[in-house]
């Protein structure tokens, strides 16, 4: 049982709530996840395919963030090409005229429209972007992104009252979701709400409400705070992850200049990827652009270093790091 690990890391252990969570046992939103056998050897079975393989890979953070500016239709012509059927989402406020349009051109192109950027709360942006999934057939992950400040330190009080505040403001959304068949992915973007312990305590009490379809999208470009116990905190996470978004990673990358880098440059990525290969996670992986670069380049960028470190992780000799197209530095060898 790993949740009283979670609840141990903050004062809510004391409180009510947290004593009803201890009760309450797991209930993962996906099929259990099979660990790993400990005589495992490194290269992956037929029955157990290779996480990182490309029909897993989803690209992120590849519309605002593209400095070719890419159309809808660019945009899905570019992911056929290079061999990514999967994709997510996000946007910003002349995007959103443009939302048929995305959905028609990923149909012609045959991109799976994995997940999308979603809104905190139903509003009317919520309501015509549900509308148009309905019209399209459409069921991707709704990632919601959300911000706020801490709690008040060694308050159980105001711990609670903090997750009871997210539960009221998430239900409407994960009713409507659960209407669909749709599934939630709480976002980690820094704060208190991006904190995998703050989140699975949100789940848990949506839980008690009813709503089993909310989960967690973990990010490590928003974890380098996380680095140091990572394999933990997977271990954590794990029956409520929907998707994991790769990004190579240095130690306090995040206060150094190197927040967002190729998978493959960061000094900590074998170490990383490692662990999540060898967690027993089997679901959804993400690679993003997120910078001003060519979203394309980027991508492949992403592919070629993650094929890199992957075929070292299989037993393969590293041989040269691949030559980056967005990257000048010289890639360290992890």
């Amino acid at each position: 049982m790993m949740y009283p690990m979670v609840l141990s890391k903050h004062p809510l252990l004391r409180s009510t709530l947290g004593l009803c969570l201890l009760a309450a046992p797991l209930c993962p939103i996906t099929p259990p996840l099979r660990a790993a056998e400990p005589s495992a050897t490194p290269a992956q079975s037929a029955q157990n395919p290779d996480l990182f393989r490309k029909e897993n890979l989803a690209a992120w953070c590849i519309v605002p963030f593209d400095r070719a500016k890419r159309s809808p239709e660019e945009r899905a012509a570019m992911l056929e090409k290079i061999g990514i059927r999967k994709f997510v989402h996000d946007y910003r406020s002349e995007h959103v005229p443009l939302f048929e349009e995305e959905l028609l051109a990923l149909k012609k192109h045959g991109i799976e429209l994995t997940g999308w950027m979603f809104p905190a709360g139903m509003n009317a942006m919520a309501e015509s972007t549900l509308a148009l999934f309905d019209k399209h057939g459409v069921k991707p992950q709704l990632w919601i992104i959300k911000g706020g400040g801490p709690v008040k330190a060694d308050s159980p009080e105001d711990q609670l009252k903090r997750v009871q505040a997210e539960v009221r403001g998430l239900a409407p959304v994960a009713k409507a979701a659960a209407e669909r068949g749709l599934q939630i992915g709480l976002y980690n973007h820094g704060g208190w709400y991006g904190e995998p312990e703050n989140q699975i305590e949100i789940i848990e009490a949506l839980r008690k409400e009813g709503f089993t379809n909310v989960g967690i999208v973990y990010n490590l470009h928003h974890g380098h705070g996380h680095l140091s116990r990572f394999k933990e905190m997977l271990a954590q996470m794990k029956p409520y992850l929907l998707c994991l978004n790769l990004n190579g990673m240095d130690i306090q990358g995040d206060s150094k200049g190197r927040k967002i880098l190729p998978i493959g440059v960061g000094t900590e990525d074998r170490t990383v990827l490692q662990i999540i290969r060898e967690s027993g996670y089997t679901g959804l992986i993400g690679i993003l652009n997120h910078t001003g670069e060519d979203a394309e380049l980027r991508l492949l960028d992403n592919l070629d270093g993650l094929a890199w470190i992957n075929g070292q992780l299989q037993g393969k000799p590293a041989g040269e790091p691949p030559v980056y197209r967005t990257w000048k530095a010289v890639p360290k060898q992890p």
